[in-house]
């Protein structure tokens, strides 16, 4: 051992010194492939997590985009399908006006005095009229002719009427020999510029020639007219007296403001157009491509395009309301979806751009790109920094020694484990990432963690969209099942309804096609030996009817047990809705007072559908005869009365459309063969189970097909005095 001064060589002091300079040593040589490991570890750590939350944030954007589109898209489809079918609902209805007064004058002609009819009169431009317009070279002066003319002039005012509530552009009443007689404000426009009166070939137009050849309602395809030069559609329905034509009704309905509305939505990457039940674009805002709307004679059917997935969407969305769909036309990407419009047999589709839809997708991915870049940039800014950092840090701790070393790598490493443990840790419902303390270094791994907390801020913003919408959409529900079991409870729903009445025995039951209809019945003792009974079906669905209903069935209810005949107490009932029926609701009406002790009874049907009757020992079979028109659709209606009579174990089946109209996935309807066959399963059950075996019948029909109409029912068993 030697020493030199204060130092000692070869000694303890010596030793130790070796001792403490070999670990120090050892030390920062451990600490070196630490640090070099765990900034690579980390570096590689942070493109995955960065990649994996990429994706996933990319991800939960197109599905709430998708989403979005989808329910906007669906429902704003569906409401203008349902709105454009109301229109042609309306039509129809006032076509089957039309045709039900013409068949009642063909078939009772003797109670009928001719009416008088003239030419069109310029000078009534501007006044409805109804005026007389015949073929080229029709002898207007012979006396058949005439005769018929004069019998169907007794029409006019119901014309007249039926154009002023604004429904139709026209109606008319043409005959087989070639004349019409025709309701409109157009006088003038039946002349020519010289001033002659320009005949019309009538059995030529297609209204007239599909009605006679179809022998049912007939709609025209999308035509010009031929007086005002606007765009409309005719619907027409064949009148027979016999085996014979006896004339052609029909009316017009002009759709410009539909063509004008579907114009419109052209813009920003999507649009609306409409196609017909021959697969042909009727309305549309594109000028040129597959989708541009051309005269019927030239246009194609889009059922037979050969483009990716065209032909396919469009045969789908004419038969029933179709998903979002992607569809290639003309080499561009849309999403779509269609609604029938049901009653003409078109449909209405919407379309937007796959490329608009995902904007917000690709603004993300680009935003969350130029974030990770600049932080990723940072990062290895850092990184560098740090490396040359630990190579002045290793000469400082030669110094310092093992207590400063020790200090300075948890002062580097901790953040970063932490910071990489919280990220570690980020997936499924917890997708933020706060700031702590222990992240506030001051440098780049400060600026690393504020990155990722702000893109954990996005990525909550939403997330907590996707709640609110759906939040919403379980109030809407809520509110609509609390309608549902309001509209139950109007409704007679405890059976046995009447126990201590051993002379009739009835049940009824009545299934919403929405959570709220617009079918219902009702039976109740009118007096001690009488029970009226109600089967009716208000036109539309939803909230609307269901109002409308519970309306009609107070009123109804109310004036039987005021005395009234069922007669009587329909004509008032009518009266006081059409006084103020601004929606333009209707109801079909089958009403009966029924007396018990002798089991005779008075029944009417307001455009309502048969009625079956069962004989004791025999089977249930339908009972026909003519309708009296609908309840609430013009006031001072007579209603026709028919008297039956019930024998002791004789029962009564009445029913809505819901039943014979319940339709399966091939679109076949359930018939009344077929209720019928459901009926006479058991013709001796008891109520009850007479409309178990109809519903059973309808469900195996039905299948997986949804419900479209409300199902009510209603049996009733006499048995007379005990």
């Amino acid at each position: 051992m030697k020493k030199y001064k204060n130092l000692v060589f070869g000694g303890i002091q010596q030793k130790i010194f070796n001792l403490v300079l070999y670990v120090i040593i050892l030390m920062m040589a451990a600490y070196t492939v630490v640090i070099v490991h765990q900034a690579g570890s980390l570096g590689s750590l942070v493109t995955d997590t960065n990649s994996r939350q990429k994706a996933a944030i990319a991800e939960s954007t197109r599905q709430i985009m998708d989403a979005v589109i989808s329910q906007s898209m669906g429902q704003s489809t569906q409401m203008e399908a349902y709105i454009a079918n109301d229109l042609f609902e309306d039509l129809a209805d006032t076509v089957n006006m039309l045709g039900d007064y013409a068949g009642n004058l063909f078939h009772n002609s003797e109670n009928y005095v001719a009416q008088p009819y003239a030419l069109p009169d310029p000078a009534q431009e501007g006044t409805i009229t109804v005026q007389l317009l015949s073929e080229e070279g029709l002898n207007l002066n012979d006396p058949e002719l005439a005769e018929q003319l004069g019998l169907v002039a007794n029409m006019s005012d119901m014309m007249k009427a039926l154009y002023a509530n604004g429904n139709v552009n026209s109606c008319y009443i043409a005959l087989p020999q070639g004349a019409m007689l025709l309701a409109d404000d157009h006088s003038a426009g039946k002349y020519d510029e010289s001033g002659a009166l320009m005949p019309i070939p009538i059995r030529e137009r297609a209204w007239y020639m599909g009605a006679r050849e179809t022998g049912h309602l007939f709609y025209t395809d999308v035509v010009q007219d031929v007086f005002t030069g606007q765009i409309g559609i005719m619907c027409a329905l064949p009148v027979y007296h016999g085996n014979r034509l006896a004339a052609v009704v029909g009316a017009d309905l002009f759709l410009d403001n539909m063509a004008e509305a579907v114009a419109g939505t052209g813009g920003n990457g999507s649009f609306t157009f409409i196609v017909n039940q021959y697969g042909h674009v009727v309305f549309s805002p594109m000028t040129e491509g597959a989708l541009r709307v051309r005269d019927p004679a030239e246009a194609e059917d889009l059922r037979a395009s050969t483009e990716n997935g065209l032909g396919a969407f469009v045969e789908s969305a004419l038969k029933g309301v179709t998903g979002v769909t992607s569809v290639t036309v003309d080499g561009a990407d849309y999403y779509m979806t269609g609604a029938p419009i049901e009653k003409v047999g078109w449909t209405v589709i919407s379309a937007v751009s796959q490329e608009l839809a995902q904007q917000p997708t690709v603004m993300m991915e680009t935003q969350y790109d130029d974030i990770l870049s600049g932080a990723q940039s940072a990062f290895n800014s850092g990184l560098n920094q740090a490396r040359n950092t630990i190579l002045v840090l290793l000469a400082v701790i030669l110094v310092l020694g093992v207590t400063g070393a020790l200090l300075l790598s948890k002062r580097i490493v901790k953040p970063l484990s932490v910071m990489t443990n919280r990220v570690q840790s980020l997936g499924g419902q917890n997708l933020q990432f706060f700031m702590e303390d222990a992240f506030r270094t001051g440098d780049e791994i400060e600026v690393l963690a504020e990155s990722f907390a702000t893109l954990s801020a996005r990525t909550l913003q939403y997330v907590d969209q996707v709640q609110r919408v759906t939040a919403e959409k379980e109030r809407i529900g809520a509110e609509l099942n609390m309608a549902t079991d309001i509209q139950a409870s109007q409704l007679p729903r405890l059976f046995p309804a009447f126990p201590n009445r051993p002379e009739f025995d009835v049940y009824a039951s009545m299934t919403p096609a929405k959570e709220v209809g617009g079918d219902f019945y009702d039976f109740f003792l009118v007096d001690d030996d009488h029970i009226g009974l109600v089967m009716a079906d208000v036109s539309g669905k939803g909230v609307p009817a269901a109002l409308f209903m519970m309306i009609s069935r107070v009123l109804i209810k109310s004036h039987l047990q005021n005395g009234e005949t069922p007669g009587e107490a329909l004509e008032n009932v009518n009266d006081q809705l059409c006084e103020s029926n601004e929606a333009e609701l209707f109801v079909t009406v089958w009403l009966a007072v029924l007396q018990i002790s002798t089991g005779k009874g008075i029944a009417v049907n307001a455009g309502h559908e048969h009625p079956t009757i069962r004989r004791a020992g025999g089977q249930y079979e339908l009972v026909t005869y003519r309708h009296s028109p609908a309840v609430a659709t013009m006031e001072g209606i007579p209603y026709k009365e028919h008297s039956f009579e019930l024998n002791p174990g004789d029962s009564l089946f009445v029913y809505t459309d819901g039943v014979a109209e319940a339709t399966n996935a091939h679109d076949e309807l359930f018939g009344t063969e077929r209720m019928l066959e459901a009926l006479n399963r058991d013709p001796d059950a008891e109520p009850e189970g007479v409309l178990r075996n109809v519903m059973e019948g309808i469900n195996a029909f039905v299948g997986d097909a949804v419900q479209f109409d409300d199902i009510t029912m209603l049996c009733m068993k006499y048995l007379g005095r005990p």
